[in-house]
């Protein structure tokens, strides 16, 4: 050890035999000392992933704006230099408690938590103020590159992001999430037919949508309105949701339990986000129309509009690539363009611009809504 030294008060423990030490270090030290790996190395002389820049703005803005709630999870580092533990009663290092004192020479690389350390640096450049608050860090003593590369694998290997339901449902901060998440609970004709933790549906699921379908749905619904509060908000998305449930005979049958979810997916295209958010494309469109309340009467013209998915001269190519529901973004503009006109709504530019690229991708003998 030099004569000078980083000291970092620690609790010491012991992982596959090897000591590693869990610590909290003021925000403003995370700069200074935690480096990553140069860019320009190799993938093969790295310990972790390149900085993807365009994550730090979001993270960095997510702790300014959310500064009486926001948290981070642990940095974990591996020290690359000698370092010495102190236990705090005096009975030698089988002591959980004390200091770690490591070579002010000795180089600290991030294994997992780079994009942290990077908002972290940017966010401390518009508050100073938050450089007094702390972050957990686990500091493993470095054993070379390989070792440090397989902590990288390691630490990744397990990291499952959670459905996107269950992220909205958890989300109280979104304002799109709290709308969806509310109309769910709230609209009598969804109540017990939305999936809140799942992004996709089994076939034996007894729940016609998921919410992110359904937020998704709802955003579009409520493009552009503004509303004096939440509240009414979920009002208005829940009276053209149950206004076109009362217009879907299956979606009745499974409420009912006349028949499950799985038979309506497997036999129709109006039980699929991309129609869901069709339908709220389509929703907005009466919403813009209307001069006061919105009227969803002309909703009536869907009884005769083939939802099947056997009817392959409306979806094929539409909503479905070869008899299989497609999810892409402009299905969806090509499934409202497609029930606007049937219903007699004008479609916007983007959806006529759309329909003019789809009829002329179709043979002749096929052609898109008039």
């Amino acid at each position: 050890m030099t004569n000078f030294s980083y000291s970092f008060p620690s609790i010491q423990g012991v992982q596959a035999g090897s000591r590693y030490f869990v610590s909290m270090c003021p925000l403003r030290l995370i700069p200074k000392i935690f480096l990553f790996d140069e860019d320009e190395l190799l993938p093969e002389l790295r310990a972790q992933r390149t900085l993807n820049r365009s994550r730090v703005p979001e993270i960095a803005r997510y702790v300014l704006e959310n500064r009486g709630n926001y948290v981070f999870s642990a940095i974990t580092a591996s020290i690359n230099g000698k370092v010495n533990f102190v236990a705090l009663d005096g009975v030698g290092e089988i002591a959980e408690l004390g200091i770690l004192s490591v070579d002010m020479n000795a180089q600290f690389i991030i294994n997992d938590g780079q994009h942290r350390r990077a908002a972290i640096e940017q966010a401390l450049r518009e508050d100073p103020a938050l450089g007094d608050e702390t972050i957990a860090v686990v500091f493993f003593v470095d054993q070379g590159l390989s070792r440090s590369q397989q902590m990288f694998a390691d630490l990744n290997r397990h990291a499952v992001r959670p459905a996107k339901s269950l992220g909205l449902l958890y989300d109280h901060r979104n304002e799109t999430a709290k709308i969806g998440k509310l109309t769910a609970l709230t609209c009598p004709s969804l109540k017990g037919l939305v999936e809140f933790e799942r992004t996709s549906l089994s076939e034996r699921s007894r729940k016609l949508f998921t919410l992110s379908s359904l937020s998704s749905a709802t955003q579009e619904l409520l493009a552009g309105a503004e509303f004096k509060n939440i509240d009414a908000a979920v009002e208005q998305a829940g009276a053209f949701w149950t206004a076109l449930f009362e217009r879907i005979p299956e979606w009745q049958l499974v409420r009912s339990s006349k028949m499950t979810s799985g038979e309506i997916r497997k036999d129709f295209v109006h039980s699929h986000g991309v129609l869901l958010q069709g339908f709220g494309k389509v929703g907005s469109a009466i919403r813009l129309n209307s001069k006061g309340a919105p009227n969803f009467k002309i909703l009536d013209k869907l009884g005769s509009l083939d939802f099947q998915r056997s009817n392959v001269r409306d979806w094929e190519g539409r909503v479905m690539i070869g008899g299989r529901m497609s999810k892409a973004s402009n299905s969806v503009v090509l499934a409202s363009s497609l029930i606007k006109s049937h219903l007699g709504i004008e479609p916007t530019p983007d959806e006529k611009k759309a329909e003019v690229a789809f009829s002329s991708a179709r043979s002749p003998s096929r052609k898109g809504p008039k």
